[in-house]
């Protein structure tokens, strides 16, 4: 997904079953019974999160060196994961823009000069794992650039129409064009290729993008092959429980990103978030990750900032984003309140003017890493919703796992509340995780919230 709105929009349509979601929640699940999976997450991703680097943007230099001084910054934040954007040589022949798509792909064994050399990019990857950080690279297995070499090499590998010429994948995509997976011979060169990438520059895994437009068995096979090099952690483009079958880790939540876009506007309230995650936990193996985001690089380029598209209900649904089972993402930019839509084909420049939002996504990265109630899939604690006097506004619920707990209370909507917890998950001492004050909870407690208020109270 990366060209405009609407394509983005019949993407999702494409690729993702219509479903209200993901997780785990204790009130009426659905009786089908979740797909089982067999992939084996590397132990390191279980209370990680995941952040997007937009390398082109990142800084003026635009560069692998340049980036390098951001990380001790990523690290105080808690980033665990770094995903890099595409940082191949780009196509020129029916180029958009004067840089390019990062998705246009003209050699997957080479890093674009824009960027540096082979040698800065290894480099830069063992800089992150000096810091205690990981690194997956965007794959773009779908499609290549019209002038990538394959098409003279293996003409064969190539979608046609019915004159014999090359064809995009989708109309819009005019500067990329199809791969035919029918040839075993793609097969066995884009899975070379991917071992390229973890044996000479040790990366822990990749993105792949539109995953759901390449056949399912290919990603099955590549994700054994890449294994028996290292462990590695495979994110999906894609939605639905079939992924988490045999080859990806981790799949998008976009259900769940547009439930927070329609609440924010008050088209939908609290009550829609219950049956979300009933549907998710009822569609999903238990230990499948589900990535939440309320920005990436496709939503902020074509349909929007996080200002633009949340309002005044962007903190509340990053609160939710950190605290619901599933790994958090962060844009390039996202913590300085990024506030532009970031050009695709052209040189924009983050502009840096301070860390806006540094300290919350600090609080709610580093208490996922710290409170097991919080980390990855199985690994953490499931969800249990706390009822209230206001069901359709207020959305509560705690995590817990062993002697952990976390209890998450949220207004979603735009006035003050006052309402009552009942039940008995919630009662308790806690400490406020984002001002440090000291909080009892006791049965039936009263709470006010301001509009889009929200406590996230550890145990």
């Amino acid at each position: 997904m990366r060209r405009h709105r609407s394509l983005a929009l019949w993407l999702v349509l494409l690729l993702c079953p219509i479903s209200l979601g993901t997780s785990k929640s204790s009130i009426g699940a659905s009786p089908s019974s979740p797909v089982v999976s067999t992939v084996k997450h590397p132990e390191w991703s279980r209370n990680l999160s995941i952040y997007e680097v937009n390398l082109r943007q990142y800084t003026p230099e635009g560069t692998f060196k340049a980036f390098e001084s951001h990380l001790p910054r990523l690290k105080e934040i808690g980033v665990g994961i770094l995903w890099l954007m595409p940082i191949h040589l780009i196509g020129e022949r029916n180029r958009k823009g004067g840089l390019g798509s990062y998705y246009s792909v003209k050699d997957y064994l080479a890093v674009s000069p824009d960027y540096g050399t082979m040698e800065d990019f290894k480099a830069l990857v063992g800089k992150i794992h000096e810091s205690g950080m990981y690194v997956i690279l965007d794959w773009v297995a779908n499609h290549t650039a019209w002038d990538n070499p394959l098409t003279i090499e293996h003409p064969e590998w190539y979608a046609r129409d019915s004159s014999g010429n090359f064809v995009p994948p989708v109309p819009d995509w005019s500067d990329v064009i199809d791969l035919n997976y029918e040839n075993r011979g793609l097969w066995e060169y884009m899975i070379h290729a991917m071992k390229f990438w973890v044996e000479e520059a040790d990366v822990d895994g990749f993105r792949c993008d539109v995953a759901g437009m390449v056949p399912m068995e290919f990603w099955n096979e590549a994700r054994a092959e890449l294994e028996k090099v290292k462990p590695v952690f495979m994110l999906a483009e894609a939605e639905g429980p079939e992924f988490h079958e045999h080859a990806f880790d981790m799949t998008y939540s976009w259900n769940f990103y547009y439930l927070m876009r329609d609440i924010a506007v008050g088209k939908k309230n609290a009550s829609d978030m219950v049956a979300y995650f009933d549907e998710e936990t009822a569609r999903y193996a238990a230990d499948a990750y589900r990535m939440r985001f309320i920005t990436n690089h496709d939503e902020n380029s074509w349909n929007g900032t996080v200002s633009e598209c949340f309002g005044d209900a962007a903190e509340v649904c990053a609160i939710l984003m950190g605290t619901v089972p599933g790994m958090p993402l962060l844009y390039s930019g996202q913590e300085a309140g990024l506030n532009k839509r970031l050009s695709f084909f052209e040189r924009d420049p983050i502009e840096w003017k301070g860390y806006l939002h540094a300290q919350l996504y600090m609080t709610l990265l580093n208490l996922k890493k710290g409170s097991p109630a919080l980390w990855n899939g199985a690994s953490g604690g499931d969800l249990f919703r706390v009822l209230t006097s206001n069901d359709s506004t207020i959305f509560c619920f705690v995590r817990q796992k062993e002697d952990e707990k976390v209890l998450v209370v949220t207004n979603l909507s735009d006035k003050e509340q006052d309402f009552s917890l009942t039940g008995a998950h919630f009662p308790g001492d806690y400490v406020d995780a984002v001002t440090g004050e000291k909080i009892s909870y006791s049965p039936g407690q009263r709470v006010e919230l301001k509009a889009w208020g929200y406590r996230v109270l550890v145990k």
